[in-house]
């Protein structure tokens, strides 16, 4: 009888291993990348998450988080608990993105890989730096069972937007930066889907006018000007990262029959 349990044992550990291995060979992998609004104040005030989880950002067997230790486990928010670490994180865009994108049965199991750091400015996001090293990483490190890296899901600029300097080079780092993403994983048309500015600082403009204006191929924005905000005036709340989560999954799932090819950046806005 110790036997037969034994090998019991061991045949459903086996089945287990194998129907993870399979589920991550499946994946399309999204990477969400940029500053605190991507990582999600949501919920957040006075440095506390109310906890609320609306029913858009509920936890699903089909969408898988990377872990800071660079293990798939079961998504669920906050997304970036363990990533943006030195802020109280709540809810963001993200697991509203993966259950709109999860409408359609047929698309498998999605993967999130976040990576986004709040207060962190466009250069701290440049080639060799700490942040786009890891940001490189963790990708790479998603794909270690398989899958395909779908897009970046992009959210950034409110820092730039402080400084005039910062502003006025902002396309042309942002687009270096999309540019050296795409050689270093070896994706040259990898999807971008960025985020135009809710909020910012007095230069606000110049940034939402790069991030509208970006001229690179596979690049499409979506507007989140408008949005409801926390009462800092910063940060979406929580039902507003909701519907940027589904205008981003609207965005993304218009590029999956028809490849953009030409040059202009895409906009997405109600």
């Amino acid at each position: 009888m110790g036997s037969l349990s034994l090998v019991l044992i061991l045949l459903s550990h086996a089945c287990a291993v194998s129907a993870s291995d399979s589920r991550l060979h499946n994946d399309n992998i999204f990477i969400l990348a940029g500053q605190s609004n991507m990582a999600g104040r949501g919920g957040v005030v006075n440095g506390t998450w109310d906890g609320i989880v609306p029913s858009e950002c509920q936890p699903n067997p089909s969408i898988l988080r990377l872990t800071a230790g660079l293990t798939w486990v079961e998504a669920r928010e906050p997304l970036h608990a363990d990533i943006d670490t030195n802020k109280t994180c709540g809810i963001g865009p993200g697991m509203a993105f993966a259950n709109a994108v999860l409408r359609d049965p047929a698309f498998g199991i999605v993967g999130l890989v976040p990576c986004a750091v709040g207060a962190t400015n466009i250069s701290e996001w440049s080639r060799g730096t700490y942040l786009y090293t890891q940001l490189v990483r963790r990708a790479k490190a998603s794909l270690q069972h398989g899958g395909k890296i779908r897009a970046l899901l992009w959210y950034q600029g409110e820092s730039d937007s402080k400084s005039r300097e910062y502003a006025k080079s902002y396309k042309g780092k942002l687009e270096k930066f999309i540019l050296d993403l795409r050689t270093d994983l070896r994706s040259p048309m990898l999807p971008v889907i960025q985020v135009a500015l809710a909020s910012g600082g007095p230069f606000i403009k110049i940034v939402r006018e790069a991030q509208l204006g970006v001229d690179l191929p596979n690049v499409t924005c979506v507007d989140a000007m408008g949005l409801p905000l926390e009462p800092d005036g910063i940060h979406l709340t929580t039902p507003a990262q909701v519907r940027l989560g589904k205008r981003l999954a609207s965005a993304f799932l218009q590029t999956v029959p028809t490849p953009i090819s030409n040059n202009t950046s895409k906009r997405w806005g109600a």
